[in-house]
C-alpha cells in the first residue's frame, strides 16, 4: 500500500488536514498524511547495537537504508514483540526518512484543524508529552502523536541546536517584536531559547495560528501592527489554525501583508514550498536549522526596515 505526497497535498489554506489513522495494542492513534512517504507490511529488520531501546534497526528497500522504531516499544505497550503482520509507515521530514513499526493501519480521515484539540497535560504525559493532539474523526478519538518529539528524544542530536547560535558570534540586542505560533511546548522552549539568546528579546509565543491571528487582529483594531509586529515565524502542523492558513489570512489582508512571515517547518520539501509560495510566505525554512533561520530573520527586517526608511522618505519629499 503506497501513498505518496502529492496525491494527498491538500488545497493550500484551507485549514484541513488528512490523518491516517493506526492502531498500536487496540488503542487508535494518528499522523499527518504529509509526513508519510509510504505504507508497507513489516520486513525483517537488521539489529543494531548500541541504540535507543526504541530502535529496532535498519532495512533497506530499494537503495534507501532507513531506521526502524518500535512504536509499541516506546509508547511501553505491553504487546511490542515484531510480528510479520505489523505495518511500517515511512516517513519524511526534517530532512530524515524514518520508519515506525504499528499494527494496523486503518484508513484516512479529513478533518479541520479546528477541530483539534490539545490534550489536557494529565493525559499528554505533561509538558513533554507526546500527544500533539485529538481529533474527532466520526464517533472515534483518534490521538495524534508528536512525531517530532519522539524523533528528538531517541535522537536528540537531530533536533534544534541552541549551539548553533554561538557559532553566529557576538549578536547586538534586538528589540524589534517578533511573534511566534509553535505548539510543540518543547520546540516552543528550544525556539524562544535560541533566538533570544541571537538578541531576540522582543519574543511573543503562540501555541497555535489561531491565537497569533486573534492578536494579530486586535493589533490591527487598535492600529498598533507597526508597534506588536515587525515579523512572524510559523509552524505548520498546530491545533485550530495551521501555518498554511495563517499565512493566507496574514498575506491577504492589506494592512498586515507587508509582514515577512517564516515558515519554520519540518514539513517543508518541494511540495510543500509551492504551497507555502502561493501563500505568500516571505521564506519557508526547514527544522531544526535554528541558525539559518536567525540568519534570514535578520536579513528580512533590515530588508523591511530599508523599505519602511525608504517609503517615509518618499513621504516627507511630497
Amino acid at each position: 500500500m503506497a501513498i505518496l505526497k502529492d496525491e494527498i497535498l491538500l488545497e493550500s489554506g484551507t485549514n484541513e488536514i488528512q490523518i491516517l489513522r493506526f492502531t498500536i495494542g487496540g488503542v487508535l492513534y494518528g499522523i499527518n498524511v504529509a509526513k508519510v512517504r509510504q505504507i508497507t507490511i513489516s520486513e525483517p529488520v537488521k539489529f543494531m547495537p548500541h541504540t535507543h531501546e526504541a530502535v529496532e534497526g535498519i532495512f533497506k528497500p530499494r537503495d534507501e537504508v532507513i531506521t526502524v522504531i518500535n512504536l509499541p516499544r516506546f509508547l511501553d505497550c505491553p504487546d511490542h514483540e515484531p510480528k510479520q503482520k505489523d505495518m511500517f509507515i515511512l516517513t519524511g521530514f526534517n530532512k530524515m526518512t524514518v520508519a515506525f513499526r504499528v499494527h494496523t493501519v486503518e484508513g484516512l480521515s479529513l478533518i479541520s484543524w479546528k477541530d483539534i484539540q490539545k490534550p489536557d497535560t494529565t493525559v499528554s504525559g505533561g509538558n513533554d508529552g507526546i500527544a500533539t493532539g485529538i481529533a474527532q474523526c466520526g464517533d472515534e478519538l483518534v490521538t495524534i502523536l508528536d512525531f517530532e518529539r519522539i524523533v528528538a528524544e531517541i535522537a536528540p542530536e537531530t533536533s534544534i541546536k541552541i549551539s548553533e547560535i554561538d557559532e553566529l558570534g557576538h549578536r547586538e540586542r534586538n528589540n524589534m517584536p517578533i511573534l511566534v505560533a509553535e505548539d510543540s511546548i518543547l520546540l516552543s522552549h528550544m525556539i524562544k531559547e535560541s533566538l533570544t539568546k541571537a538578541g531576540y528579546v522582543n519574543l511573543r509565543m503562540f501555541p497555535n495560528g489561531h491565537e497569533l491571528w486573534n492578536y494579530l487582529a486586535e493589533c490591527k483594531k487598535e492600529d498598533s501592527l507597526e508597534q506588536n509586529a515587525a515579523l512572524i515565524v510559523t509552524d505548520i502542523e498546530m491545533p485550530q489554525m495551521d501555518g498554511h492558513r495563517l499565512t493566507k489570512l496574514v498575506k491577504d489582508d492589506p494592512a498586515m501583508k507587508h509582514i515577512p512571515l517564516i515558515i519554520f517547518s519540518s514539513l517543508i520539501s518541494e511540495e510543500m514550498r509551492v504551497k507555502g509560495k502561493e501563500l505568500g510566505a516571505n521564506e519557508q525554512l526547514s527544522k531544526p536549522e535554528i541558525g539559518r533561520l536567525v540568519n534570514v530573520m535578520d536579513a528580512l527586517l533590515s530588508k523591511s526596515e530599508a523599505e519602511k526608511a525608504k517609503a517615509a522618505a518618499k513621504t516627507s519629499a511630497k
